[in-house]
């Protein structure tokens, strides 16, 4: 699977999915099936896209900063 960034996350590319369509009685497309791998894979972009949603306004901390904390409190 490809995948293209954002700021924050990384995100399944829409070109590499393998939809399949159910048509209705009048040929138009009315749901979509997708391999489980690809439906997944989307079901994680949502959430990680929602926790940046989530944060946005949140203050950022540069990664010095954050790294000499992290060094600092010894979780590195």
């Amino acid at each position: 699977m490809s995948y293209f960034h954002t700021n924050e996350v990384t995100i399944m590319n829409p070109a590499n999915l393998h939809p399949q369509y159910i048509i209705d009685e009048s040929n138009q497309r009315c749901s979509v099936i997708l391999p489980l791998t690809e439906f997944e894979a989307l079901l994680e972009d949502f959430e990680d896209l929602a926790a940046v949603a989530e944060r946005r306004k949140e203050p950022t901390v540069a990664h010095d900063l954050l790294l000499a904390e992290l060094k600092k409190d010894g979780l590195l």
